[in-house]
């Protein structure tokens, strides 16, 4: 008969659980406004973008490579998709679906240069980072894209549950968090993923093709990216060309912190959007104590490295 302690979940899944806790209990403590409706869901609202880019990210890493192009990707969606509105006068929903295609269609770059030539995900995803972000501030001629239709807006909107305003952006952000999390525990594909992670030479022996498995994951990644580039839009209400810059750091932080292995094949999808909003409550409870910036970066990035190696250590344990 297993043990109480044998049947607890790994502390690579407590771990972001226990550490969004801790935060909400300091900032709690020491602030005025932190446990209020109002502030969770500025935060929820906050981390929506680099929480749909997590999702993307997470897929990526379960397969034991990394996605440095995340953010510029979803900057160059989102200005393909408000100049296509605004400059070409293309209804919304159309051009929304053409910046996503822009995304998915850098994932299948990405995708194709990772399982045909063998190239390291990560010199891949940096080459394509920069080649976003040169195309992006080439089409936009590093200007912002204003007068947005309403229909691209309409997810930055609210609605009230008990006084407290909700975004419709968040809504759709938990709601994919849901449908990856369903696809990844329930079909055969979504473990697969985790398989590939694992070991991809037993996965191939086994009649899985991994390649395929692996060209999916990064056009599935890039919708994500296309997704997270609606959002942005709907939250700032404008195309903007230097957005994006610092997203690719954020995914992430939040899916390392979040309790995806860097060395692929374990992680819980749910853990990244946990991730997503630790950095969010940080973020926000140092705001309210009125912490300078510079060390909310400081101590993301502690976390970060604390996240790595108890990753690290549990997998020495694990053999």
């Amino acid at each position: 008969m297993s043990s109480f302690k044998d049947r607890l979940p790994p502390i690579s899944q407590m771990g972001p659980f226990i550490a969004l806790a801790i935060a909400c209990a300091v900032f709690g403590m020491t602030t005025d406004n932190f446990f209020t409706g109002a502030n969770f869901a500025l935060i929820l609202q906050q981390v929506m973008v680099v929480g749909v880019i997590a999702i993307g990210q997470t897929l990526v890493i379960l397969t034991a490579g990394i996605d440095l192009s995340c953010g510029m990707v979803m900057a160059l969606g989102s200005i393909v998709m408000t100049k296509f509105a605004v400059e070409m006068g293309m209804p919304a929903p159309l051009a929304i679906l053409c910046g996503i295609g822009v995304t998915a269609g850098f994932g299948l770059i990405n995708g194709l240069l990772v399982t045909r030539i063998k190239l390291p995900s990560f010199i891949v995803t940096l080459g394509t980072m920069n080649i976003a972000f040169a195309i992006t501030q080439l089409y936009s001629e590093a200007q912002t894209v204003s007068n947005l239709p309403p229909f691209m807006t309409a997810l930055g909107g609210t609605f009230d549950i008990a006084g407290t305003p909700i975004s419709y952006g968040t809504i759709l952000m938990i709601l994919l968090y849901l449908g990856a999390w369903f696809w990844l525990r329930e079909t055969a594909s979504g473990r697969h993923v985790y398989a590939v992670g694992n070991s991809p030479e037993a996965t191939r022996l086994v009649g899985i093709p991994t390649d395929r498995v692996l060209l999916g994951v990064y056009v599935l990644a890039g919708v994500f990216y296309g997704i997270a580039s609606l959002l942005l839009v709907a939250r700032t209400e404008v195309g903007d060309p230097n957005a994006g810059q610092t997203e690719n750091l954020d995914a992430i932080t939040a899916v390392v912190l979040g309790g995806t292995s860097l060395f692929g094949g374990r992680g819980m999808i749910l853990g990244s959007l946990i991730g997503a909003i630790v950095v969010g409550v940080l973020r926000n409870g140092l705001t309210l104590m009125g912490v300078s910036s510079v060390y909310q970066v400081l101590i993301t990035g502690i976390l970060v490295i604390i996240a790595v190696t108890v990753d690290q250590l549990s997998r020495k344990g694990a053999r």
